[in-house]
């Protein structure tokens, strides 16, 4: 074990070390250099995909999925509740599997929830936690991971190289869907964008970021996989929720309140869309 606590160590302190060396490469590379970047796919990102490849056999996602863990098997509530009361849609306590099934309706709440919105509601519910205390911090920075963040890498790892299913069954699930479609594809904000506007076309890039159009099976599992996921340019875990988030941001649109409506309809809408892909499990980020 201490041995493996090592090389999670290293490969989190490797991951750091090259964000720092990509950052400077670029400062360095020359304007031509910058021009003869294929169209379609930047050769900067061909090599981080090599790279984020051999880093994940030994990914730093593990220290965080370990923490999740003793976090759903051994914290009690209050009460002695513990989170083997809680159903992810495949049962009481039933982890495996449960991340690809999601966003799902919940009869106990009557709406759609994503993976992260349900497994902080149960930790809410069995646990203790306060809602308003997870409010004030949300997601993870240099300071501080979030315990719900731990939680929901440990869940989204016990999915791990299972197919994609997020079910269409009842109407609630299939109003999301159609919700989420509606978002993704909706122009607002100071420079008129949508989702669709980096994400609804093939070919598009920023910078050296190849950009998925998520309109496509194929391509939308790139929406999904690798979340939640260590990001090297911080050395911390990242889920969905942030994604979505910063998405919102970088579109200058006003930023949605955590585990809004409106971002388990957006999940819903890529992870349907994604159906039938298979799940790597928690990733690497930049």
């Amino acid at each position: 074990m201490k041995q493996r606590l090592g090389m999670l160590l290293a490969a989190a302190a490797l991951t750091t070390s090259f964000a720092v060396h990509a950052q400077q490469s670029a400062k360095k590379a020359p304007p031509a250099a910058k021009a003869a970047a294929p169209a379609n796919k930047s050769e900067v990102s061909k090599e981080f995909e090599k790279f984020r490849e051999v880093l994940e056999e030994d990914n730093p996602a593990e220290l965080y999925e370990a923490k999740g863990e003793d976090i759903w098997k051994n914290k009690k509530g209050p009460n002695g509740t513990s989170m083997a009361q809680c159903d992810l849609g495949l049962g009481a306590g039933v982890v495996k599997g449960a991340y690809v099934h999601m966003p799902r309706y919940f009869a106990d709440v009557g709406q759609v929830m994503d993976a992260e919105r349900r497994v902080v509601h149960c930790m809410i519910k069995y646990l203790g936690y306060s809602e308003a205390d997870i409010r004030k911090q949300p997601f993870s920075n240099v300071n501080k991971t979030p315990d719900h963040v731990s939680v929901i890498t440990y869940v989204a790892a016990q999915s791990r190289n299972m197919k994609i299913a997020a079910p269409q069954k009842h109407p609630k699930e299939i109003e999301a869907y159609n919700i989420g479609k509606e978002i993704f594809a909706y122009r607002a904000g100071p420079y008129d964008f949508s989702c669709a506007s980096c994400h609804g076309e093939d070919g598009k890039r920023i910078r050296t970021q190849d950009l998925p159009n998520l309109r496509k099976p194929d391509e939308a599992i790139r929406a999904y996989q690798g979340w939640p996921g260590y990001r090297m340019t911080g050395g911390f875990m990242l889920t969905q929720q942030w994604r979505m988030n910063d998405c919102f941001r970088q579109q200058r649109f006003p930023e949605p309140s955590y585990l809004s409506d409106s971002i388990t309809a957006l999940l819903a809408y890529m992870t349907v869309t994604a159906n039938g892909q298979t799940y790597k499990g928690p990733g690497i980020k930049r």
